[in-house]
């Protein structure tokens, strides 16, 4: 299904007593998707099965936040995150994602299942959407990516804690 889609510009609404459902393997690739989920990603569950979950990512994500959110699942770890993202038509949509691991019978991690809601709207205008134009700023100010990647990454964590001890804190304090 690889096909570059380009934002349009305009957002797209769910129902706030709508939950957007996914489950990932290990690495990623969609083995669950609810039917919410697939109407605002504007695909039909059959073409988003063993496809990168990032095949709804929206290129003003900056790749810190991604990078914080594997980073604790992958530790087991569950985390909230505000994410934007683009659906098939090239319009986006804001949600909160509370990300968790999946865990087997052994207690290994088999996959990550993620539950998605309407965000607050006065955060996403007066925090979120600020910190991740900065943080973009700040990843596309180096020539080097990785550098770029760790120089945004200290960032979203300073603002996380500067205030509070974890970024779990900032998140529940917006």
């Amino acid at each position: 299904m690889k096909r570059t889609i380009k934002p349009n510009g305009r957002e797209l609404f769910f129902d706030k007593d709508s939950f957007l459902v996914s489950k990932t393997d290990l690495r990623g690739r969609i083995t669950y998707a609810n039917q919410a989920f697939c109407n605002i990603a504007g695909y039909a569950e059959r073409e988003l099965i063993g496809q990168p979950h990032n095949v709804i990512r929206h290129p003003d994500m900056p790749r810190a936040v991604f990078k914080l959110l594997w980073d604790r699942v992958q530790a087991g770890k569950e985390i909230f995150a505000y994410v934007k993202n683009l659906s098939r038509s090239g319009d986006f949509y804001w949600v909160i994602a509370h990300v968790t691991p999946s865990f087997g019978p052994d207690r290994q991690i088999v996959g990550y299942h993620s539950n998605r809601r309407v965000p607050r709207r006065d955060v996403l205008e007066n925090v979120i959407t600020p910190l991740y134009a900065d943080l973009l700023r700040i990843e596309s100010d180096h020539r080097n990516a990785k550098e770029g990647l760790k120089a945004s990454y200290d960032h979203l964590v300073r603002t996380a804690t500067a205030r509070h001890a974890t970024y779990d804190e900032f998140i529940f304090s917006l």
